[in-house]
Order: C-alpha cells, then structure tokens, then sequence
C-alpha cells in the first residue's frame, strides 16, 4: 500500500492495487465479449436483410419491413399496451437498430466498452420490461443477464485482450489532450 499526500501535511493511503487477472481469465472474457457481440451483430444482420433464421426476406429493413414490429407488434404482456404502440415507429426502428449495430460492433471490436455497457443495457433492460410477466422465472431472463455480462466486460476492460481497446484508449487521451 502507498501513502499519498492529498495536501500539503494531510496524508492518505491509498487503495491497493488490484490484482491482475489470469491470462486465462483474460482469454474467457475475451471470448464472451466477441460471442455476446455476435448476438447483438446478427441481430442487426438479420433484421437488417433478413436472411430468414428470425427475419423472412420479405420482413427486412432494406425490404420496407419494421424490425420493431414483429417482436413489439405480438406482446402479450402487462406492458404490451405501451410497447406495442412503439412498434412500427420510424425512430424506434433506427434507434434500436442503430443500437444493436453499435452495441455489437464496440463489443466484437472490444472499444468504448463502457459506453456499450450502458447502451446495451438501455436495450435488454426495455425488452425485460416488455416480456413481463416473464414465461419461465419471476425476474430473471437473458435480457438480464446479458446486461450483466456488458458490465462485467466493462469493468474488467475486456477489450485489451483480442482486441482493439488499447489504441482506442491512446486515441482517446490524445483527442482530450488537444481539448485541454
């Protein structure tokens, strides 16, 4: 442990360092991290041209369908009143695909982590709330637990292995060091 001064004659200690994770815990975390950007990626994919696993072709966005539709448009829920009136909207649609797309692509390109932590969970938190009452368990589903791993990858900066977070973090410091 170290001693910092945090003004002239006051001195504090500071918190240790935390331990380093195994190289092995790294490579799991990295794994998770490419495989849960899948999920969003493809699900953008799909939506997006419809390849015909969730989406028929003739369903796609670039087709004229709604990728909101299908899935708001047929809830049954205590909340289906309120998210089924979204389904179909213009910036529903782009948000929630801009979303995924965003979500997936810093998760697989393992950057800004943090920010698709909280993006990430914007969108499985609001389709938590749209499945209640949930089928198969009172409160959890893997919308909840999906959020939960986004915030595990983030607070382990999961990134920096297999993938691209640190040159994202030094292209960070040198933009806000030309702001400041």
């Amino acid at each position: 442990m170290t001693v910092v001064e945090t003004r002239p004659g006051l001195r504090a200690a500071a918190a240790p360092a935390p331990e380093p994770l195994a190289a092995s815990a790294r490579r799991a975390l990295a794994v998770l991290r490419i495989l849960l950007g899948s999920v969003f990626l493809w699900a953008f994919v799909d939506k997006a041209f419809g390849f015909g696993f969730a989406t028929p072709p003739e369903r796609a966005w670039i087709a004229g369908g709604s990728p909101t539709t299908g899935y708001l448009g047929n809830l049954e829920g205590t909340l289906a009143p309120v998210f089924g009136a979204l389904a179909g909207q213009a910036w529903v649609d782009v948000s929630f695909m801009l979303g995924m797309l965003a979500v997936g692509a810093a998760l697989v390109l393992g950057i800004a982590l943090r920010a698709a932590a909280v993006g990430g969970t914007l969108i499985m938190g609001l389709m938590w709330l749209s499945a209640l009452p949930l089928a198969n368990n009172p409160l959890v589903d893997e919308h909840l637990i999906y959020a939960a791993a986004l915030w595990v990858l983030a607070a382990a900066r999961a990134g920096r292995t297999w993938g691209l977070a640190r040159t994202w973090e030094s292209l960070a410091h040198r933009r806000l060091r030309l702001l400041g």
